[in-house]
């Protein structure tokens, strides 16, 4: 029999829960990230205990309704690995949570559990040591930028149970609710049947303990923060030699693409998983289709990929690799109150070949949100097909191309087309 869980706070658990899937043990794995997701929320809500196993292969895995159990063990399976690294997690980085998650074996419900208090010796309270603090505004910010994360992908989330559980309106069922350019533009996505997965962009942060949280935006890999003087001369500065890599800030780009793809994908196309760019894994792209938000600098794999481009996003702009007579060879990003930038949207092969990767980006937050409304609004998207067919009178499978974005406080007010290229399948 499954043991009664004993009460603790939900916000203590859902932070808990959030401990463990950055930590190493989870991080490697998207699918028992998204177990472990879906497990903590209906155990939370409440209803786990009605689960079985034909249920969460079918809501968690994307089974078909003709699944059986009896023959596929791909729930009893991924589970097991959840309950083992979970106990693995409980033996390394979280040996000292105050909160242990545990999934009994016979059932789906997560336990949510506060450890048992061991007293401790006496000992004299050590002054507290001094240490600078950021800038109010930049812990704001960063505030901001989590709690927008957060959001973003609750509401993705949201939209994305809504559909699977609820009646679709007629609306959403009808074909025609979706205009001609629409589903030009995302045929090779709706037409696939490999699940799709929504990367947001989250660049690579220091975090240093007792101060905040550095950015360096010449710095998105670990391995390469000896090259970051800035971060040497602050660390220094501060006298804080121990740092940490940390994953867990969006921009206010990515998290409003996030909204807007939400809504924009829970009518139209089922299996989607939400992953940040630090977690999403070459095996990964190489089994689905990716839709990755934000600057590709947040990604090894998605760069990698981009062979031979004919338009670069570099820090300040947009680099024009082999400009046509009369085309300029960069186009340069003026940020600002009233902003002009630019986004570049791609949509290239994956591995092989094999699979769909659409890039939504840009450096500003006005061009990140524009990338993604120009293939999410009917009205931006006939303006995008029609410059698309410009020669050949078809949509290239696999393009690049550069949108020009005038915003103000970082809402875009006009986005217009600029130029784009074919890329070649080699």
């Amino acid at each position: 029999m499954v043991p009664e869980p004993r009460l603790v706070e939900t916000e203590a658990a859902q932070a808990q829960l959030q401990r463990i899937l950055q930590s190493k043990s989870f991080r490697t794995s998207e699918v028992q990230r998204n177990l472990l997701s879906y497990l903590a929320a209906h155990s939370l809500a409440g209803t786990a205990h009605h689960l079985k196993e034909y249920t969460v292969g079918v809501d968690a895995f994307g089974k078909p309704a003709s699944y059986d159990p009896r023959q596929e063990s791909v729930v009893r399976m991924h589970s097991g690995r959840v309950r083992q690294k979970l106990a693995d997690y409980y033996r390394t980085e979280g040996a000292d949570d105050p909160i242990v998650v545990d999934l009994p074996k016979g059932g789906f419900q997560l336990t949510f559990e506060p450890r048992p208090a061991t007293a401790a010796p006496e000992t004299v309270p050590a002054p507290e040591p001094k240490t600078a603090s950021l800038p109010r505004n930049g812990i704001a910010i960063l505030a901001a930028a989590l709690i927008l994360t957060t959001a973003a992908t609750a509401f993705l989330g949201w939209q994305l149970w809504k559909v699977k559980h609820e009646p679709l309106s007629a609306s959403a069922t009808d074909p025609g609710a979706s205009t001609p350019e629409l589903q030009q533009l995302w045929a090779p996505i709706f037409s696939s049947n490999r699940p799709l997965i929504v990367c947001l962009a989250t660049p690579l942060l220091v975090r240093i303990p007792g101060v905040g949280f550095f950015r360096d935006a010449s710095l998105n890999d670990w391995n390469d923060l000896g090259k970051s003087k800035a971060a040497a001369s602050l660390k220094q500065s501060l006298h804080a030699p121990d740092a940490a890599p940390f994953y867990g800030f969006t921009g206010m780009g990515e998290a409003t693409g996030a909204f807007l793809l939400g809504q924009f994908l829970a009518p139209r196309k089922q299996y989607v998983l939400l992953t940040s760019s630090d977690l999403v894994s070459m095996p990964e792209i190489s089994m689905d289709n990716v839709v990755f938000v934000g600057p590709p600098t947040a990604n090894r794999e998605i760069q990698s990929l981009s062979t031979d481009p004919a338009f670069v996003l570099e820090a300040n702009g947009i680099r024009n690799v082999n400009p046509k007579p009369g085309e300029p060879g960069f186009f340069p990003d003026r940020p600002g109150y009233d902003e002009e930038t630019y986004a570049l949207i791609g949509a290239m092969p994956g591995i092989q070949g094999k699979g769909e990767i659409f890039y939504l980006s840009g450096n500003q937050a006005s061009s990140v949100t524009a990338a993604v409304q120009a293939l999410t609004e009917a009205g931006l998207a006939r303006r995008l097909v029609t410059k698309l067919k410009a020669g050949s009178g078809s949509i290239p499978r696999y393009y690049q191309a550069v949108l020009k974005v005038r915003s103000m406080d970082t809402m875009p007010v006009d986005i217009g087309f600029v130029l784009h290229r074919e890329i070649t399948r080699k």
